[in-house]
């Protein structure tokens, strides 16, 4: 959806339904430039695949996913790739049991 976006800085999702999805792979793939993502009104309860959805986002400093319904994810794969500037990510309630691809999800994030 904003895949490549590498200029964009600031979005306001907070009238997205997002109901119905079930894939958010490469949604936000690229957008080196995002500082702040809000995504506490996601409903993800029909997603499987969150595969590169943040990948390359280096300039995030933090990312609060403690809302995000994971019970029927299969690929997390990628998923926080390439995020540097993370230095706090929520995933409190992230539920892997249907996991079947987290590779390289934390590949050159800063511990």
């Amino acid at each position: 959806m904003f895949y490549g976006c590498s200029a964009l800085k600031e979005i306001n999702l907070n009238n997205f339904n997002t109901n119905n999805v079930n894939d958010m792979s490469y949604m936000f793939w690229g957008c080196s430039s995002l500082k702040e993502l809000n995504l506490n009104k996601f409903n993800t309860n029909n997603v499987t695949n969150m595969s590169y959805m943040f990948y390359g986002c280096s300039s995030l400093k933090e990312l609060n996913l403690n809302n995000f319904n994971t019970n029927n994810v299969i690929d997390m794969s990628s998923m926080f790739y390439g995020c540097s500037s993370l230095k706090k990510l929520n995933l409190n309630n992230f539920n892997t049991n249907n996991a079947t691809n987290m590779s390289i999800m934390f590949m050159d994030v800063q511990h």
